[in-house]
């Protein structure tokens, strides 16, 4: 057996191992208020793990003159493509900062995919039916969620202190907002509250 091999068969002992200190935690995003945010999108930065993807692909459809998702949140590095399902074409854009785009009107499927590469949201709109819009959300990490109704997202986590960034559609400002997050190792519920 390889030094190679070796470490393989070790790695992959352990791996077991590392799941299995994974803890569910439900994450519960309030407003201001204490309202529950439903629909919000919440992620957790779990220290080591990669923030970047360069092989994720998702979608936001046109279908009845609306954008569908019209809250898609997707980890740095993803390529959305943007179909139009609709009889009428569709002008795409967003002045966003973490990405601007311009797909000129068109039917069908474009032929090339909008690779959002900086985290952030990016407000969606359409040129020609001004009551479209969606927005993006980017994350540094593939641990995200969008909340339900009662404001909730649940996730298996390891115990210890991490970053989590959220947003909702209500709140003033368009950038995600940063809070610590400590999971105790019996896991349980945590009731953060954003502006």
């Amino acid at each position: 057996m390889t030094p190679y091999q070796r470490l393989t068969l070790a790695t992959l002992a352990l791996a077991p191992c590392a799941a299995a200190l994974a803890v569910p935690v439900t994450v519960q995003l309030r407003g201001p208020g204490g309202q529950p945010l439903a629909g919000a999108a919440v992620a957790i930065e779990i220290k080591g793990r990669t923030g970047r993807t360069s092989t994720a692909k998702a979608e936001i459809g046109q279908r009845e003159r609306q954008f569908t998702p019209q809250l898609l949140i997707v980890q740095t590095g993803t390529s959305v493509n943007f179909p139009n399902f609709d009889t009428v074409r569709h002008h795409v854009y967003s002045f966003s900062p973490i990405k601007v785009i311009d797909i000129k009107l068109y039917s069908g499927t474009p032929a090339e995919p909008v690779v959002f590469d900086k985290p952030g949201v990016a407000a969606l709109g359409c040129n020609i039916h001004d009551k479209m819009s969606a927005h993006v959300v980017v994350v540094d990490t593939p641990t995200f969620a969008r909340t339900d109704d009662k404001g909730q997202a649940t996730f298996d986590l390891p115990p210890g202190t991490h970053s989590v960034k959220a947003w909702h559609a209500a709140q003033k400002s368009p950038t995600l907002q940063s809070t610590r997050l400590d999971v105790p190792a019996a896991g349980g519920t945590s009731v953060l509250t954003l502006d």
